[in-house]
Parts: C-alpha cells; structure tokens; sequence
C-alpha cells in the first residue's frame, strides 16, 4: 500500500520552504562528481572490453544513497508535504537513512531511521552522528508499517523512498547519475557503455539510468544484479507484483516485497548472485583496487564479470559501465570479519577462486 503523505494539507510556509531549497542547492555545488574508476583487468582489456566503477562512496554521506536522499528532499519539500520543524522518519536498512539524516540536520529537521536489528552497528553510528534516531524492528518485512507509527504518532513525513525513488530524480537529465555516466563515458574507447549495471534496493537507479538511456536513444542495456533472497528477479520474470520472497543478506539491496519503484520493464536483464559470490566478489575487487568495497558493489561485479566474459565468447567488443556503492570501512565486524562470514554466509572459498579465473579470461 502506498503511504499517503503527512503533510498534504496547506501550503507551506515560503520563506523556509525557499531556505530549505537553497540550502540544498548550496549543499549540491559544494560537492563535486564521483569518479569514474577504470578496472585493470588485462584478459578483458585485450579483447576490446573495458569495465568501469563510478565511485558513489565519495559522497558526503559515503553511498550512492547520498542522490536519492537529496532528491526524496527536493521533491518532498515541492510537493509541499515537508514544513518547518516536521519529524522526517524512513524505512532503510542504513545508507539511505545516513544519507537522509544528513540532509534533516541541514534543514533542522528530527530524524528517525526505521531497520532491522541487524544493521550494521557502523551505519547506526553514522546516522547518530547526524543527529538521527533509530527505531529498530526484528524483520526488514516489518519497516514500512512500523514507519508509517512513527510517522504518525511523532505527527511528521514518512519519506518512503520504496515508493517515490523512481519518480522523485529527474530522469531526462538535470545532472542525475545517468547523465553524469555518460559525460565521463565521452573520451574512452567505447563513450556508450553496452551495458550498465546496478543492483535494486528501491529500485530507482534502475529506473533513473533505464529512463535515461531510452530518452537519449542510447543503446545500452540495463542489468539489475539481484542477491539471493530477493524477490526482483522472480517479479521480473513473472510480472506478478504480489510475490515475496525471505529477503537479502547482502546489505541495502534486494526486498522481500516488490517494492513500487522497481520498474520491471526497464530491465533487459537480472542476474542472480549468490551469497558467497557477493562476498568474494567484494574481497577479490577490493584487492584489485586497493581499498575495501561494500558487499552489494561484489554483487555488481559478480554481473558484470558474467556480462563481460559473454561478450569475450561472443567476440564483442564495448564496455561495461556498473557502482561502486559504499566504502567497505562500513562493514568491518560484518564481511571483512571472516568468522562473522563463515557463520552467517558460508565458505567463500570456491566462488573467490571461480570469479578469479574468470577475472583472467
């Protein structure tokens, strides 16, 4: 079911609507873009195949998220549905709650973050040390009624990013991840990626770079990396929006719902990835560059490696375009904790060894 907004009724105040706007358009120029991060990946390379990570960890809030925040905001502040001193609560398992956080505390807004226990105790902090709260529940089934409560008995907004992420990004441009994509794209060997890659939490990336792509008459491909437990790739499949699923261990991606802005007729492909191959995938890449990566960026990497080594057997050429998501300093007592991996996802050994080779050619 869709929420209903808190704050429909009444114009709101202009003054502070216009300072809230301003702040955030100041807040947007003091940040430069991410970077475009070339893999060095030789057996690809030779064949005429690049892969490429925009780097979203290097937001001021550390993920991705940092862009939905910014425009869940934008958008819920123009609609009207944000006042001055109204609580802003979200349903997010972390990074979009960090993010959202951010954006309260520029505006002097209350915050209360609704997640699963099982959060990292790293994104918690972070979110407290924005000045939010969290509202924890047992199951990430269970957060969007318990956000609508909080929104209703604290008399504020449920941002509900689930619903509005895929409409609340202006999809034709106006500097969205899509076309930023592109404009770094412009002077390597293939400007036009043959696929881009994201995973699906909410779903808007998707939504952004797939309504984007069509618009500019690209001829990119979309690809959604799903990690086990999560019902997008049986939706995809299906078309049949009531289906469930347990949900994902891989933090900030995959649903146990199908979630309102997932748009499944975007997507020209869903790759499924296993637990272990998210994790090795991680470990393996942030050798490769240097610098930990969050699991859900091994997930991508996972799809992109099986995209690319299709298009080596196929004998094509281009290049492969996917997110660097978070920083793996996030997930420290998680997993980069081999005991922690051992017990809660399983032996990782085979599929690192498997995603190596297939790094070689």
């Amino acid at each position: 079911m869709t929420a209903s907004p808190s704050h429909g009724a009444g114009a709101p105040d202009g003054g502070w609507l216009h300072n809230a706007i301003a702040r955030i358009e100041a807040d947007y120029q003091r940040s430069a873009d991410t970077h475009l991060i070339p893999l060095n990946l030789p057996a690809y390379a030779a064949h005429g195949i690049d892969l490429y990570l925009k780097d979203e960890s290097t937001h001021p809030t550390g993920s991705l998220k940092h862009r939905l925040a910014r425009s869940l905001f934008l958008y819920a502040l123009c609609n009207g549905w944000v006042q001055e001193g109204a609580t802003i609560v979200e349903a997010s398992s972390g990074s979009t709650a960090v993010s959202e956080a951010y954006f309260a505390r520029l505006l002097g807004l209350p915050f209360v973050a609704v997640m699963p226990r099982s959060t990292s105790a790293e994104k918690v902090a972070l979110i407290e040390f924005h000045g939010g709260r969290c509202h924890f529940v047992d199951s990430a089934a269970q957060v969007y009624d318990a956000a609508r409560t909080v929104a209703a008995e604290t008399g504020g907004h449920y941002m509900d990013q689930f619903t509005y992420a895929e409409r609340a990004t202006d999809w034709r441009g106006n500097n969205n991840i899509a076309e930023s994509m592109y404009l770094q794209m412009q002077r390597e060997r293939h400007p036009v990626p043959r696929w881009i890659v994201v995973g699906a939490g909410t779903g808007g990336t998707s939504a952004t770079v797939g309504r984007y792509i069509r618009y500019q008459q690209h001829a990119t491909q979309i690809c959604v990396a799903d990690p086990a437990g999560s019902v997008f790739s049986a939706y995809h499949r299906t078309g049949n929006a009531a289906l469930t699923a347990p949900g994902s261990r891989i933090e900030g991606i995959g649903r146990p719902r199908v979630e309102p802005s997932f748009i499944r007729t975007l997507v020209d492909r869903m790759e499924e990835v296993a637990d272990t191959e998210s994790v090795a995938a991680m470990q393996v890449l942030s050798q490769l560059l240097g610098r930990r990566v969050g699991p859900s960026t091994g997930t991508n990497f996972v799809a992109m490696l099986r995209l690319a080594s299709a298009m080596r057997q196929r004998g094509e050429k281009g290049s492969l375009l996917s997110l660097l998501c978070d920083s793996g300093e996030r997930y420290l007592p998680t997993y980069f904790d081999d005991a922690w991996v051992a017990r809660t996802i399983g032996d990782c050994g085979a599929a690192r060894a498997g995603i190596q080779a297939r790094m070689n050619g």
